[in-house]
């Protein structure tokens, strides 16, 4: 059954969005009485029926609600310098959202080589990837902040910060609990530097390793994501 998203879609706006409404009559050639499901992104998927068809706002009754739809028992918070190749970010963003992550923040650090991003085109990506995996909770995306003031400002419980500097940070599969609050830091290309990395032990992040091999941003960012969704699945 095909999964749509219209932010404002509720018991008392059963109407999808102009675009979505287009997509289903023009594109998918659905028809009244079809079924299909319904999310505003905020946790609540809904079976629906079309009613009314139009290319501008289709009308549908909705047949069953099911809020905090995949609700998870913890919380990932990803923030990673984005790359210089924005075509990479914007696929770490689409695979951690159909994995599950629930906020995404982007760090300007010492060595990153990106210092502007699209917030509007990265929610848009993130849309098509909760319609993609059938999720019903849109992540959360911020913008472009310096490390230091992300960092001093973070209120995730449970806070770590990937790097490659030291050899003596434990595995974060040794070192994360299941059912917390987490916070992973994912540096640029370079690294993060070594002032960087003290600034944040003093924070009370974590530093951890993600494996033995060097990974690129993005693959950093999403092995972060999946580890802890595997511990959370132990």
């Amino acid at each position: 059954m095909a999964l749509f998203f219209t932010e404002d879609f509720s018991e008392a706006n059963p109407f999808l969005s102009t675009a979505e409404s287009y997509h289903l009559a023009k594109v998918l050639r659905m028809k009244n009485a079809d079924t299909l499901q319904v999310t505003d992104g905020k946790g609540n998927l809904y079976e629906c029926i079309i009613t009314n068809l139009s290319e501008k706002s289709t009308q549908v009754a909705i047949v069953k609600k099911y809020p905090d739809f995949g609700k998870r028992n913890f919380y990932i918070h990803l923030a990673v310098a984005p790359t210089k190749n924005i075509d990479r970010i914007e696929w770490l963003i689409e695979k951690c959202t159909e994995i599950g992550v629930d906020e995404i923040s982007f760090l300007l650090s010492q060595r990153s080589e990106r210092k502007q991003i699209r917030i509007d085109r990265l929610e848009k990506i993130t849309v098509e990837a909760i319609k993609q995996s059938k999720r019903a909770f849109l992540p959360k995306i911020n913008d472009l902040q310096t490390f230091e003031n992300f960092v001093k400002n973070n209120t995730n419980s449970y806070k770590f910060i990937a790097h490659v500097a030291d050899e003596n940070r434990l595995l974060l599969t040794k070192t994360a609990l299941p059912k917390q609050n987490y916070c992973v830091l994912i540096g640029p290309e370079g690294d993060f530097s070594e002032l960087e990395i003290s600034f944040a032990k003093e924070f009370n992040f974590i530093p951890v390793s993600l494996g033995e091999n060097r990974l690129r941003t993005e693959t950093a960012g999403l092995v972060a994501c999946h580890t802890l969704h595997l511990i959370n699945e132990l």
